[in-house]
């Protein structure tokens, strides 16, 4: 399942964000969105984890949860279809 983390401190790293999902299962990858033109993040993140369970758990305990300075908010993240494929349905 992949998840959609917004409202981080723009100091948090991927290595905390993997740490702290990481208790609640396995995860398949863990991408924070930086800022090319600043190479700051841009406050959110995308983690899959592949077990949907261990996902709900993290979304349950994790959302809400200060980290470093900021409330985070942990959702399951909408799947987008591709322009190409909407169009041929």
């Amino acid at each position: 399942m992949k998840l959609l983390v917004r409202n981080l401190a723009r100091n948090t790293t991927e290595d905390e964000l993997k740490n702290l999902f990481s208790v609640h299962g396995t995860l398949q990858s863990c991408n924070l969105v930086i800022d090319k033109e600043t190479g700051e993040s841009k406050g959110f993140a995308f983690i899959e984890m592949p077990k949907v369970g261990e996902a709900k758990v993290a979304i349950k305990t994790l959302n809400g949860m200060d980290v470093d300075g900021s409330k985070i908010r942990v959702k399951k993240a909408e799947e987008t279809v591709k322009k190409e494929e909407a169009d041929t349905e």
